[in-house]
């Protein structure tokens, strides 16, 4: 359930104590007037199960998660007790940041849902409230209130939650390619150290002026949180890991040469072979938790020609990116794009000139309304 209305979507209901310390968006820094003259930049988008019959307010809450992760109740906890959770994103640019406050759960990413998942994002959060137990290659790692960890949705992950609140920032794979490897090995880490504090600080004063940034302060703030994130992990990742090292190593020089080479008609399993210097088995087994590589490459395309045709700048007919995106019968690409977004392509097209472009719905989402991924994927 998405709701437009209200600056605080769980006013009227009763949350824990330690939950209302908080209320989103933020009130902007006192020092900082608001430019009335210039725009907003941002947007929020709303869930809630506040208006939800108790009964039905966790499964809402797993429908809206499960492009994400598969989430589920504790022992002792009953759907019929309600579940209240609330979510606001805010669209910067290519990267998502949520403010989110939930009740306590159990939530997972496994190698199923990664073999159907487009999403391969990396993802940091600071627990404001709260604590959070997060298994990975069996290595836990625990976050409690004022600590920020780093995860790469692109390998699988399990956890547990107590009630909490907390405030998550979601960047595209491709906004650092470049760092993909260190990033990788930092995977389901907490940061720390005097950057991970800057960090931290620097996301704390992000948070406080959501809804007075301009389209202009965008892309510095998100060159900003890059760099910083990458320096973050640089410093906390440990380096000894061995064959997963390795692995992960490889895997990001695959991910590299997919991306680079996205357009190109010589994007084949031989010739990523040759590139890589590897066997057609060992490229095989790098992608079969993603489907396969052919999966995998059309994926992709179908997310790139998603960006393209709702780029306003755009202007190439819709056969043109449906060549692109490796379609020589437009027909086999609209069915493709369809199936994959719920959305044709006309369709999105049509979108451009609204306010806000048309959210596509996941394959075993659609019934259910906007999920978290429909988010992250108009965040590229």
């Amino acid at each position: 359930m998405v709701t437009e209305s209200g600056d605080d979507p769980a006013a009227g209901k009763e949350w824990p104590a330690h939950l209302e310390r908080r209320r989103w968006p933020r009130e902007p820094s006192p020092q900082k007037e608001h430019r009335v003259d210039v725009p907003p930049a941002l947007v929020p988008l709303r869930f809630s199960t506040r208006d939800l019959p108790p009964k039905e307010q966790f499964q809402s809450w797993r429908s809206h998660m499960a492009p994400l992760v598969d989430v589920h109740l504790q022992n002792g906890q009953s759907e019929d007790d309600g579940f209240l959770a609330e979510q606001t994103g805010w669209h910067l640019g290519d990267i998502l940041i949520v403010q989110q406050r939930v009740q306590a759960c159990s939530y997972i990413r496994d190698q199923a849902m990664l073999r159907s998942s487009p999403i391969d994002h990396w993802n940091v959060g600071v627990l404001r409230s709260g604590r959070a137990w997060t298994e990975a290659n069996r290595h836990v790692t625990e976050t409690g209130p004022g600590e920020i960890f780093f995860r790469s949705l692109g390998y699988p992950y399990r956890g547990r939650m107590t009630d909490s609140a907390a405030v998550l920032v979601f960047l595209p794979y491709e906004l650092l390619t470049r760092d993909a490897p260190l990033l990788q090995n930092a995977h389901n880490i907490a940061l720390s150290g005097s950057l991970a504090e800057l960090l931290v600080s620097y996301i704390d004063g992000l948070e406080a002026n959501l809804s007075n940034l301009t389209v202009e302060e965008a892309p510095r703030i998100i060159r900003t949180i890059g760099d910083m994130v990458v320096a973050c992990a640089a410093s906390s990742a440990s380096l000894d890991r061995g064959q997963e090292q390795t692995n992960m190593g490889l895997m990001e020089r695959a991910h590299r040469y997919i991306h680079l080479n996205l357009h190109s008609d010589s994007l084949t399993p031989d010739v990523m072979c040759r590139a890589l210097g590897i066997s057609r088995t060992r490229l095989y087994q790098l992608f079969e938790t993603s489907g396969g590589v052919f999966n995998y490459i059309r994926k992709r395309r179908l997310l790139q020609a998603y960006a393209d045709l709702t780029n306003p700048s755009d202007n190439r007919p819709i056969s043109e990116i449906a060549e692109a995106a490796g379609f020589d019968v437009a027909a086999n690409f609209t069915r493709a794009f369809s199936h994959e977004f719920g959305l044709s392509p006309r369709e999105v097209r049509k979108t451009i000139a609204t306010e806000r472009p048309a959210i596509p719905a996941t394959r075993f989402m659609r019934r259910s309304g906007t999920t978290i991924g429909d988010w992250l994927t108009l965040a590229r």
